[in-house]
């Protein structure tokens, strides 16, 4: 007969990986869009995959006054971002206290994300796709981070 203790202990234990993989994942792939948009704001060139008229151009938001914070660019920040989430959750993924790092870490980049999607909509009024994308990946992470902080483990 089956320990039903243990049965639910072997689910959430992989329940608690399969979210660490997604999580690692969309770190992966938010570090990809972090370093497209890295190389957008030193390049010379027009982004043509990225311009769609006046309202969605990544141009003008990877070159404004408001992609840097301190003379550093804001997705070399999405960069080191996204590498911590992807650190936490493949390289230090059995600690105890990583669940709760993750969630500080994941809502930290979406304030920042979400004041940056602001400045997008009432200030530039210009969109960037890849900040868009950005955005949905960072909310994401932020979630499932949740999800494994709180979801999982009630004595957390």
């Amino acid at each position: 007969m089956v320990n039903p203790s243990a049965h639910a202990k072997a689910v959430e234990t992989k329940l608690s990986k399969g979210l660490l993989v997604g999580i690692a994942v969309l770190s992966l792939a938010g570090m990809i869009v972090s370093s497209i948009s890295l190389e957008r704001h030193y390049a010379k060139s027009a982004t043509s995959y990225c311009e769609f008229g006046e309202k969605f151009n990544c141009d003008i938001v990877n070159r404004s006054e408001y992609s840097s914070v301190m003379g550093i660019p804001v997705s070399l920040v999405g960069v080191a971002g996204y590498g911590l989430l992807l650190t936490l959750s493949t390289l230090w993924r059995s600690r105890p206290e990583t669940p709760g790092r993750l969630l500080m870490a994941a809502t930290a980049g979406l304030v920042f994300a979400l004041y940056l999607t602001y400045i997008e909509a009432y200030v530039l009024t210009t969109w960037c796709i890849l900040c868009l994308t950005s955005l949905a990946l960072i909310a994401s992470i932020t979630a499932l981070a949740g999800v494994l902080k709180f979801g999982l483990a009630p004595n957390s």
